[in-house]
């Protein structure tokens, strides 16, 4: 992360007229959600759940990563899911855009998917949705808690998965495990 903090101490310098030679450069300037990111992306890596490793495609990027979350219990314990996190220009008004990249038998995140957590809502009926007080490590800890005390059968996103669960937990236990072994390694 180093180096877009490095850029952006360069950038401030600039538009300030603080660099050594030529005239001070104004086209470029940092968004609120980078210098929001440099912050909290050291505070996430400071604090991520035992069970989960982000990666940085681009570390110029600070707005587009991956997080691997690998439960050591549960349902799901023994798999590795890979998701995908977006964070819009608009960050911190309005939440990041996620979405898991491992086909995954889950009754809050579709196959194709998509999740369901409520924090990633712009628009929470029960209050506990997205916040300009949120930060990412308020994503990350959620996502990685659906797979322990927020997984959620009662309000499913993924309605098959939910229902098998219901008519039969350890068929359901089996399915989750033959799509670990098919997706998730």
């Amino acid at each position: 992360m180093l180096t877009l903090s490095s850029k952006l101490k360069r950038d401030d310098g600039v538009k300030s007229g603080r660099t050594s030679g030529g005239p001070p450069d104004t086209s470029h300037r940092v968004s609120i959600r980078d210098r929001l990111l440099i912050k909290e992306v050291a505070e996430l890596e400071a604090n991520l759940p035992s069970t989960c490793k982000v990666a940085f495609p681009d570390v110029n990027k600070l707005h587009h990563f991956q997080l691997d979350i690998s439960p050591d219990e549960g349902y799901y314990q023994s798999g590795k899911f890979r998701f995908e996190i977006d964070v819009p220009e608009a960050y911190n008004m309005v939440p990041p855009k996620v979405k898991c990249l491992t086909r995954i038998w889950h009754p809050n995140i579709t196959e194709t998917g998509e999740i369901c957590l409520s924090l990633l809502r712009e628009h929470s009926i029960d209050g506990t949705g997205w916040a300009p007080t949120r930060t990412l490590k308020d994503v990350v800890w959620g996502l990685n808690s659906l797979f322990t005390d927020l997984l959620n059968f009662d309000d499913p996103l993924n309605i098959d998965a939910a229902e098998h669960h219901l008519r039969d937990k350890e068929d359901f236990r089996r399915k989750v495990q033959d799509f670990i072994k098919s997706y998730a390694r």
